[in-house]
């Protein structure tokens, strides 16, 4: 008896197994109770001929509307209705070839607790947003460095290339250090599943939409740490790629149809220009290779006028909030993606999660070419959906020309000056995202030639102009590295394997100097998360003078005053000089120190000083 028991389990079990490979299907589950709720499945079978297959589901309040074959054999796509009445349960779907039949089960989920109130918050100017690559952040569980049957089995902290280990539970392990610092929200470089051959560290390139990165901790390790964000009033960004995928991908590797990448007759690459999708003059043949160009060889440009790889990548956007509990999206490569997909993939997101914020990658030359990818007050016949974008305007004619340029007429401080007076362009420029550094550039430090005057100055500017800060890892310590190649500005944060000698965590072999930087980013990162006018108070700025930039954020409620010294002598100043913002307020008080000036006081060479006024 207990042979045949024996025989019939195992014969059980790989039945379960022929059961679950018979096909797969993406989205992998859905939800009751969401507006998009005409759901396209699309199925990937495991032979020619699948795409013949009768289908057939009986569930109470689920539809089938649609059953769309490919011409590559092994794909449908099933059009789904998911009434509002209909329960979470599994639905069954049979395949029917001839005799035979096969049952797949597709989850129906209930909705995630809150339905968009505790998650899908949103990302705003009261927020500070620290930006970290999970592989390079902290290795918390040793166990998935490496993972069996992933293509890239490189594991090597002396190389910058290849993965070094650090994970999510690595994240979780020091959010109480992220919160300490002042930091409201983590975005991190994406944790889709990226099995490609090497330079897997950085996420770009993912092979499966629907797996979380297993050598980062899978799908329970991004719960576990959404939740934790979550329980400590933090909030989750995720990094969107919509553009391509790596080519390892089964997109690539066996596509559905022909048209679900752009197709080239040889290798294309993007022409990394923007100007061909706004500009009046632009030939038709220079903008199709900026949005259909392949990003690069290792990352195909999928198709996203073909409407069911545009439904795909819908949903997935969709299912990634509700499945994880994303609270904002960073969208990767923003231009290169067919801008009124965008647009319609946007909508579909804000409305089914009405708090939601997005803000897109736009690394372009000029405040008009980004404002132009942007919610913005142009006149011109495409109207971008998209709230904010990250703000390389600032940045590159910003604060780095302000600290590293000699002051003159158009030089030096004027550049931010009138980058920042270009805002008129905006819907709201309150939603876009300043930062000084980030994964694909050289780090701030190294920008500004390791002068810590200046780097202080660029930070005290981060934490004060319009906007939603960023930081990136380890800025905060003053970890520095040229980009080129990229590898340089995406090492070890210090303390996070064990073992490192110098660990920014605890503080631990920091230089004296790399504590007070770290301090003054917790000190105004702190004085921020409690001030309504730099939160979200009106920006009103004075013409530079002799490399002296002041300007104000306030509300109703407070008064900050940023002096900006850029220059190499220090600057007397007085409340007066400022009457329009200043009138009633006979002092201040440093942000930083805490010391009280009165209404007259000088400000040192090289140095941002940053004032609560007094009455």
């Amino acid at each position: 008896m207990k042979k045949r028991i024996g025989f019939l389990s195992v014969m059980l079990a790989m039945w379960v197994i022929s059961f679950s490979q018979y096909a797969e299907l993406y989205p992998t589950n859905w939800y009751t109770g969401m507006k998009w709720n005409k759901v396209q499945v699309l199925v990937r079978g495991t032979h020619e001929g699948f795409n013949k297959e009768k289908v057939r589901i009986q569930y109470p309040g689920v539809t089938l509307t649609g059953v769309h074959p490919f011409e590559n054999g092994k794909y449908l796509a099933l059009d789904l209705t998911v009434a509002p009445a209909a329960k979470p349960g599994n639905v069954r779907i049979e395949f029917i070839a001839g005799n035979q039949t096969h049952s797949v089960t597709w989850p129906l989920k209930a909705r995630r607790e809150g339905k968009g109130k505790t998650f899908a918050q949103g990302v705003t100017s009261a927020d500070f947003i620290y930006f970290l690559m999970p592989d390079r952040f902290s290795n918390g569980d040793p166990s998935n460095d490496r993972i069996a049957g992933l293509r890239d089995q490189r594991l090597n902290r002396d190389s910058i290339f290849h993965r070094h280990g650090g994970d999510l539970q690595g994240v979780i392990d020091h959010l109480d250090y992220l919160q300490q610092l002042g930091v409201t929200a983590l975005w991190m470089t994406p944790v889709l599943q990226n099995d490609m051959p090497d330079r897997t560290e950085h996420g770009y390139a993912f092979t499966d939409h629907y797996k979380i990165e297993p050598r980062l901790g899978g799908e329970a390790a991004y719960k576990k740490l959404s939740e934790a964000l979550h329980q400590r009033g933090m909030k989750l960004i995720q990094d969107a790629v919509y553009n391509h995928v790596g080519s390892y991908h089964f997109f690539v590797k066996d596509p559905p149809a022909k048209d679900w990448l752009h197709q080239w007759p040889s290798f294309t690459q993007t022409s990394y220009k923007d100007q061909p999708l706004f500009d009046p003059y632009a030939a038709r043949s220079d903008a199709k290779k900026t949005a259909d160009g392949w990003f690069t060889r290792e990352m195909p440009d999928l198709n996203q006028q073909n409407p069911y790889v545009a439904n795909f990548l819908i949903q997935h956007a969709i299912w990634c909030v509700e499945e994880f509990g994303v609270d904002g999206w960073r969208i990767d490569t923003y231009l290169y993606n067919d801008l009124a997909f965008m647009n319609r993939c946007n909508k579909a997101l804000t409305d089914e999660y009405p708090n939601m914020t997005l803000f897109g990658e736009v690394w372009v030359h000029g405040v008009i070419n980004q404002a132009y990818f942007a919610e913005n007050r142009l006149a011109v016949p495409f109207k971008s959906n998209l709230q904010g974008v990250v703000d390389f305007q600032s940045l590159f004619y910003g604060i780095q020309p302000a600290l590293n340029e000699k002051f003159g007429w158009t030089e030096g401080v004027n550049k931010l000056y009138n980058t920042l007076s270009n805002d008129l362009i905006y819907t709201d420029p309150s939603r876009n995202v300043i930062f000084l550094d980030n994964h694909d550039m050289t780090r701030f430090f190294s920008t500004v030639n390791e002068d810590v005057s200046k780097m202080k100055m660029g930070l005290g500017w981060l934490f004060t102009c319009r906007g939603i800060p960023q930081l990136y890892y380890g800025t905060e310590v003053l970890m520095k590295g040229i980009a080129n190649p990229d590898g340089w500005v995406r090492l070890d944060f210090p303390g996070g394997w064990k073992g490192d000698r110098k660990n920014a965590f605890t503080g631990e072999g920091l230089t004296d100097t790399e504590k007070q930087v770290q301090q003054y980013v917790r000190t105004l990162a702190n004085f921020r998360k409690g001030s309504s006018a730099l939160r979200t108070g009106k920006f009103m700025h004075y013409l530079p003078q002799d490399g002296l930039y002041v300007y104000f954020r306030y509300d109703a409620e407070q008064t900050v005053m940023c002096i900006l010294n850029t220059g190499d002598t220090e600057k007397k100043l007085n409340l007066t000089d400022y009457a329009e913002r200043t009138h009633g307020f006979n002092r201040g008080r440093d942000v930083v120190t805490g010391t009280i000036l009165p209404d007259s006081f000088s400000v040192p060479a090289k140095k941002i000083t940053i004032l609560e006024l007094l009455k």
